[in-house]
């Protein structure tokens, strides 16, 4: 799921449940266009967020050859100095948006307890959520 900073969502890509969440990461953003003021202006994160399991190197690489600058902690293990980016603790306090957001999601009975079982259905009701979120911040 990619939301914005203030924790609208903008995206959302589901993938089988054995599947590593970071592996949804390019066809996540290819997926996410967002248009701006002008005629044909398609926005771009300048920054991402991402907990320790998005931390590899391919993410790196791929980040900062689209222009977005990765906020992912490194892992215990490895060398925090061969990384292309110094990591930005302040930003990364920002990450707890799309946590928050998770947790939204959960309140929604029929989303938390999976009550549709194909993937095209439940892609429809989180959908149908992020419409509803978005019409109570246009509406009240």
């Amino acid at each position: 799921m990619l939301c914005d900073r203030h924790g609208h969502p903008l995206h959302v890509h589901i993938t089988a449940g054995q599947t590593h969440e970071s592996q949804a990461l390019e066809t996540l953003l290819a997926g996410a266009v967002i248009r701006g003021e002008e005629e044909g202006e398609a926005l771009r994160p300048v920054h991402l967020a991402g907990d320790k399991g998005f931390r590899a190197d391919w993410i790196d690489e791929y980040l900062l050859s689209e222009g977005i600058t990765p906020v992912i902690p490194s892992k215990a293990n490895e060398d925090r100095d061969i990384r292309p980016v110094e990591f930005d603790r302040e930003a990364y306090r920002g990450r707890n948006i799309i946590e928050r957001l998770i947790g939204w999601l959960k309140e929604n009975r029929r989303i938390f307890s999976r009550f549709e079982k194909s993937a095209k259905n439940y892609l429809g009701m989180l959908k149908l959520a992020f419409i509803h979120r978005y019409l109570r911040l246009i509406c009240c």
